[in-house]
């Protein structure tokens, strides 16, 4: 029994750790860029993060979503040649929903959670090409193809 309670002891005393942290983190990282930027980088640390791009030649940027969420709509976005989106779910997730005709390639690991892209819906070679990458930790990042 005191072995069950240790290691109980042990990963509360290591999840309040990472809270903590996350909170210190929190007020050193802020979310930078706005509906009409070209590039982004959001930050959602115990909180969450929402918005819906119009940018004009939507470059990319960064996510991250630690202990929080981000959810993002590029369904008004341009896509620029060569964009690049770092997506990093940290005990949080990113949900990133695209224009149809958009393809996706990912490059994005998970480790004890998941990540989700659509099929592509276009076999269209000049298709703009969305690259994602970045990292999925008892988290979660979807893609979805929206109307």
């Amino acid at each position: 029994m005191g072995l069950l309670r240790g290691l109980a002891l042990f990963k509360l005393g290591a999840l309040v750790g990472m809270i903590g942290t996350a909170a210190v983190v929190k007020r050193t990282l802020h979310s930078r860029g706005d509906e009409d930027s070209d590039e982004l980088a959001l930050v959602a640390i115990l909180d969450g993060v929402e918005l819906k791009s119009r940018a004009t030649a939507f470059r990319g940027g960064s996510m991250l979503a630690w202990f929080g969420g981000i959810e993002v709509d590029l369904r008004d976005a341009e896509l620029a040649p060569g964009a690049r989106l770092t997506a990093n779910a940290i005990f949080g997730g990113i949900e990133i929903t695209t224009p149809p005709h958009w393809r996706i390639e990912s490059e994005a690991k998970a480790v004890a959670g998941g990540i989700e892209t659509p099929a592509t819906a276009t076999d269209d070679a000049s298709a703009p090409v969305l690259t994602l990458d970045g990292l999925a930790v008892f988290g979660g990042i979807e893609l979805t193809a929206g109307s």
